[in-house]
Formats: C-alpha cells, sequence, structure tokens
C-alpha cells in the first residue's frame, strides 16, 4: 500500500469517514479496523493488548514514555446536520466530536513516525474505547496500556472557542461523575384510602425538593456542584397507591472532599425522609469518573507549546461534564486540552458540528507536545 505522504488531507478524509460511520461504546468495530489499516500503512507498531475495540500503539524506542489518548465512540443521537458527510447510521452520530478527535491524534501519530528517529524516547498512542459509557479508560488501564508511563495527555474538541483556539487551565477543568437511583418502598394501597398504606411517590417528591438544596446549602457558594434528578417513575394506574417510586439521577462536583459531602449528604436525606414517612429505601450508587484535573507542570508547558505553534491560548472553559480520561490521571500526571473547533452546538446536541479545518494544526500541535514532553519529563 502506498505510503500517507499528503498527512492534512488523509485526516480530513478520515475525519469524514469516521463521521459517517459511527459506532457506539463498545462496538466500535469498524473504527478500529480503520484505525488499524491506517497505522499499519504507516508502519506504526500496535502493542497486542487484549481489547475487544480500540488499539494502543507505540512509535520511537526506548525511555521516557509518555502517552497521547483518544476516545473512538459515538452517541446514540440522531444526527440533524446537512453536512455532506453526515451519519449514516440511524439514531447515531459523532455529537461529542469524537471523529474530531481520532483524527488529529492520527495525524500526530502520522507525524512522530516521520520524525521518529528524532525521539528521545517513546510515545503511546491510546484510541481508546467507550468514553461515553463511561468506562473505556479502565479497560485500558487493566489491559496494561499505562505500563511505564510517565505522562499522559489527552484532547476534546469545544464549540466555545474558534479554530486557532485552546483551553488550558491548571486543576479541574471537569467534574466527578456519579449516578444514583433510589427505590422508596412504600405500602400500597386504593387511592381513596392512603391512610391504609404509605405513599412513595408523595416521598418521592419530598425528596426531589429537599435534594435541591444539598449543593445551595452544604457546599461553599464559590464551589461548583449539582444534583440533578432525571428520571422518576411510580404506578401504573390512576386509583392506585403503588408500592414503590424509583428517582434517578446524577451529582457533579469539582474534588474529592465535596464528591464525598455531597454523596454523604444526599443519601442521608433519602434515608432519614423514607424514615420519617414511615417507609424503606434502597439505594444504588455508581460511581464515575472523578474530577478531570490537570498537572500545573504540564498546563505551564502545554501552553507554551501551544504559543510556540502560533495558537491562541485562553482559560480553560469548566464544565460539570465528566470526562473518563480523569481514570490515567489517578495514576500518572496528566494534560486534559480543549481544543476550538469553532463555534457551534453544544457538544450531545443533534447539531453539533466541528470545522474541520482546525485538524491539521492539532495534530501538529499534539505532535509537538508529546514529542517535546519526553525531553521535560525529568524536569517534573
Amino acid at each position: 500500500m502506498a505510503a500517507i505522504e499528503d498527512i492534512e488531507a488523509f485526516i480530513v478524509e478520515e475525519f469524514e469517514w469516521f463521521h459517517r460511520h459511527p459506532e457506539l461504546s463498545y462496538e466500535e468495530v469498524e473504527t478500529t479496523k480503520r484505525i488499524r489499516a491506517s497505522l499499519e500503512r504507516a508502519g506504526i507498531r500496535i502493542l497486542d493488548l487484549p481489547l475487544k475495540t480500540g488499539l494502543v500503539a507505540e512509535v520511537g524506542q526506548g525511555e521516557p514514555l509518555v502517552a497521547l489518548r483518544t476516545d473512538i465512540d459515538a452517541l446514540p443521537i440522531e444526527e440533524q446536520t446537512d453536512l455532506p458527510y453526515r451519519s449514516e447510521h440511524r439514531g447515531r452520530m459523532h455529537a461529542c466530536g469524537h471523529d474530531f478527535h481520532i483524527s488529529s491524534v492520527l495525524g500526530a501519530a502520522l507525524l512522530l513516525k516521520q520524525h521518529e528517529q528524532e525521539l528521545t524516547g517513546r510515545v503511546r498512542i491510546f484510541f481508546q474505547p467507550a468514553e461515553e459509557a463511561p468506562g473505556g479508560a479502565k479497560v485500558l488501564i487493566e489491559a496494561g496500556a499505562l505500563k511505564d508511563v510517565a505522562a499522559i495527555f489527552g484532547l476534546h474538541a469545544s464549540p466555545l472557542m474558534e479554530v486557532g483556539t485552546v483551553g488550558i487551565s491548571e486543576g479541574a477543568v471537569m467534574a466527578a461523575v456519579d449516578r444514583f437511583v433510589f427505590r422508596f418502598h412504600g405500602t400500597g394501597t386504593h387511592a381513596a384510602h392512603p391512610e391504609s398504606g404509605v405513599d412513595p411517590i408523595v416521598l418521592a417528591a419530598a425528596f426531589i425538593q429537599s435534594v435541591q438544596t444539598v449543593v445551595a446549602r452544604n457546599l461553599n457558594p464559590f464551589s461548583a456542584g449539582v444534583v440533578s434528578v432525571t428520571h422518576i417513575a411510580a404506578g401504573n394506574t390512576w386509583n392506585v397507591i403503588p408500592e414503590e417510586a424509583l428517582v434517578e439521577g446524577t451529582t457533579r462536583s469539582m474534588n474529592a472532599e465535596e464528591r464525598a459531602q455531597i454523596r454523604a449528604r444526599v443519601c442521608t436525606l433519602a434515608e432519614q425522609l423514607a424514615a420519617a414517612y414511615g417507609a424503606a429505601v434502597e439505594t444504588d450508587w455508581y460511581e464515575g469518573p472523578p474530577a478531570t484535573c490537570n498537572d500545573g507542570f504540564w498546563a505551564s508547558y502545554a501552553e507554551e507549546k501551544a504559543k510556540e505553534r502560533g495558537l491562541n491560548v485562553v482559560p480553560a472553559p469548566k464544565s460539570l461534564g465528566g470526562e473518563d480520561f480523569a481514570f490515567y490521571q489517578e495514576k500518572v500526571p496528566g494534560m486534559f486540552v480543549l481544543v476550538g473547533t469553532g463555534l457551534s452546538a453544544a457538544i450531545h446536541n443533534p447539531t453539533f458540528r466541528v470545522d474541520p479545518h482546525a485538524l491539521a494544526p492539532t495534530a501538529c500541535y499534539l505532535a509537538e507536545l508529546v514529542r517535546g514532553a519526553l525531553g521535560k519529563v525529568k524536569e517534573r
């Protein structure tokens, strides 16, 4: 197969292919095949890891070792754009920019391969499945992808910034994510005789109202956090008070202490309200990724490299959205850069779009970022 000479044109072509063929978390079979074919064509070695989807590659030799990560999955959203390369899979869309991430990192890998003899160590490249699940980062960690890595870098498309702008900040830039499910167990009865039972719907309503005070009355007013109830279910007819009411939702926070504080307060409210109403509560709490927290040394370095590339650097727009890149940052110091992809509808919106003009400068920046990082590891 012919070598990839025009990297800029190639990654635009690949970006359009990935956008047309979105695959959901843990289903990224064709996406993985496409990435593998490009890497093999360029002569980039692929590590033999026990992964069903996604893959890990390396460029360079010896130590130190730094990593560059992209996510590869799409969302269950019906696309509503007029792009000539719009999704060909109904009900699926790259509405979070992962097609842009893949193509930019693929471009960076090709650039690194061109200059492989100049590298003073190895760059390990993660094409990670299932960020939206979330949890794909854990799959790669368990497979051994993070072994010996001294620092890790990642990116995310931002529709809040123009092409040529990057958002870089030290500390937390995205939130810790938790999911809760409370099942309030009452006593069913006829709707005409509520005194004969315990109404879980009234209890659930009281909980939903009360839980809104958790952030407003327990966290420092300068802190960022939220508790959102997103799903309630109870009963199946008009004249029966049911046995159970389900309340589901999410909490978001920006540091470990406040994360624990929010969880404790939410669970206490559920338990004590249930007791006050003469009911019982069953609690399921699912911990997602922690806050995405950028290392100060690598944030300063990333800013320096961006300015060298002529990019406009602004503070990263903070978000209470979550990102499983944070699982890597629990293990090794890391830096997560927000890349301006042109003003657009928000991510996870069916009209979200990326300006392809952002691909080439992002690929070049990422390649320079990790190449230079090999020489900075000992300074940290």
